[in-house]
């Protein structure tokens, strides 16, 4: 395996990485902007009766579960960043992966942004809840791992075929006949 990157991948990579850290910065800004403006406050109405801001400081998974597995969730998430940064890094530079990379990088972001709140403060921040269905409180960062993983499922069953995964193989290929 050729292990010099060219120069069209190392761009990807880094427009990966410029595009992680701003989404992140994104999601910590407005998790910022939620406790200042909103802890030990009553809820605020965007859409009456539809959407609200209302602080939450969530030390589960959604739905309440798992309260209090700090631990289990930054293990989690370090393991999703890990096997992303592998997936990019092994990810061809073709046109046909540009929408992958956009989804992959905004599942790491909503991972790592939720991953620095609990290593931070021991729980997530949350503020977005759609009252009209009494949906779970949640915040930026759900939002890019819930619209991402949304999207590439139907990615993976419209749009590409298993031979466009070959690329995560770890067989062995063989470039070069062999000499006797």
């Amino acid at each position: 395996m050729n292990t010099n990157l060219s120069k069209k991948k190392k761009l990807f990579l880094l427009a990966d990485l410029g595009l992680i850290i701003l989404l992140i910065f994104l999601d910590q800004f407005t998790k910022f902007l939620a406790t200042k403006h909103l802890q030990d406050k009553p809820a605020f109405p965007i859409i009456r009766g539809v959407l609200e801001l209302n602080f939450l400081k969530n030390s589960g998974a959604a739905f309440g579960m798992l309260q209090n597995q700090k631990v289990f969730f930054v293990l989690i998430a370090a393991i999703i960043l890990i096997i992303i940064a592998y997936v990019l890094f092994r990810m061809p530079d073709d046109k046909k992966y540009n929408y992958m990379h956009i989804l992959l990088v905004m599942i790491a972001s909503g991972a790592a942004g939720n991953m620095i709140d609990r290593i931070r403060h021991d729980y997530v921040t949350d503020f977005i809840y759609f009252v009209i269905i009494n949906f779970p409180i949640f915040n930026v960062a759900d939002i890019y791992v819930t619209v991402a993983t949304i999207i590439l499922v139907i990615m993976f069953l419209f749009y590409y075929k298993e031979s466009d995964f070959e690329f995560l193989s770890f067989k062995q290929q063989k470039k070069f006949k062999e000499f006797k």
